[in-house]
């Protein structure tokens, strides 16, 4: 089984394609990053197209079950979620609205301070919000993921503490591994996987050490001495593969609406456009060399199998549905 915990792509049946050829049984992918509700329908409507024009190659996901349904089928479960709070903008009714039409994961902040927590570009971070905190509760009842790819530290923990369900962080790396503010500290990742949630390892590469020039084997050594630290269970393949994107779309994840400034991060990420991916991971059909790495360093079969999609399996099945189901 093969599940990729987040990607962001320029979709076309080239990459659908490219899915199957990989084995992909399932992928989370980001349909909001500043949209408002409205926007965000128009994107629903968009993949309902999609799954109309191509159903032999993909199919919508909105529980664990669908996955076995893609996998007796050939075809790819989609999972929808939003890098950003803005689809419910001050709201809480909508995260209802939205699990049903099929929303499974929503960041609390995407770098900046939003409404519900602490972005990790902000100097000062908060922690939680009043509203942050109902939202976290009407998200567990509804069975929508909390996820804080994008949060600040304090923000992380105090998610992980609050949410009476297991949250995630579906793509980023050990901060000591890659000091980038988008990679987790190790307290984070303590409270994120001691409360049953999942981390997702990333391949965007301002989140690698080496940046493109990372090996598989650099990768995946960090991956086991990762499982080594905080327990294989709750390991996954978080990829943020943005596969054929303009470099004029990174203007709208990092700049939004909210400034009229270039905002490119800091450090290493403070450059336009997409940087290169590694030469051993460039689309859906590469997967297999992170299999192949994570044997080669020392893992068994189970671990491996774990780490490429069943333990994001284990977590869709007791996260997407009513509290209690």
């Amino acid at each position: 089984m093969r599940i990729d915990g987040l990607q962001y792509a320029n979709w076309s049946e080239e990459i659908f394609r490219q899915m199957r050829q990989g084995g992909m049984d399932a992928v989370h992918v980001t349909i909001a990053y500043h949209e408002t509700f409205r926007e965000t329908v128009l994107n629903f409507e968009k993949w309902n197209q999609w799954f109309e024009a191509f159903p032999e190659l993909i199919m919508k996901g909105q529980t664990a079950a669908d996955i076995d349904t893609a996998r007796a089928t050939g075809r790819t479960a989609i999972f929808f979620g939003f890098q950003n709070p803005s689809p419910i903008e001050d709201d809480i009714g909508l995260v209802e609205i939205l699990h049903t039409l099929g929303a499974r994961f929503m960041q609390l902040s995407y770098n900046n301070q939003s409404l519900l927590a602490t972005g990790c570009y902000e100097a000062e971070d908060a922690g939680i919000t009043r509203m942050g905190r109902q939202v976290i509760k009407e998200m567990n009842r509804v069975g929508i993921v909390v996820d804080m790819s994008h949060s600040a530290d304090r923000s992380t923990i105090d998610a992980a503490d609050i949410s009476e369900r297991p949250i995630a962080v579906t793509h980023a790396n050990p901060f000591e591994w890659q000091p980038a503010l988008r990679n987790k500290k190790d307290d984070v990742i303590r409270a994120v996987t001691e409360n049953g949630g999942m981390l997702g390892f990333s391949l965007y590469p301002h989140h690698l050490r080496k940046k493109p020039n990372c090996t598989a084997a650099d990768f995946c050594e960090m991956i086991a001495r990762t499982a080594d630290r905080f327990g294989v269970a709750h390991l996954g393949i978080g990829s943020d593969l943005c596969q054929d994107q303009l470099d004029s779309v990174v203007d709208w994840m990092r700049r939004g609406r909210w400034t009229k400034e270039a905002d490119y991060g800091k450090g290493s990420a403070a450059a336009p456009g997409f940087p290169p991916m590694p030469s051993w991971f460039g689309d859906n059909r590469d997967f297999g060399n992170i299999e192949t790495g994570l044997r080669a360093v020392g893992m068994s079969e189970d671990e491996v199998a774990g780490i490429m999609g069943g333990n994001w399996y284990r977590f869709f099945a007791s996260s997407f549905g009513p509290r209690g189901s």
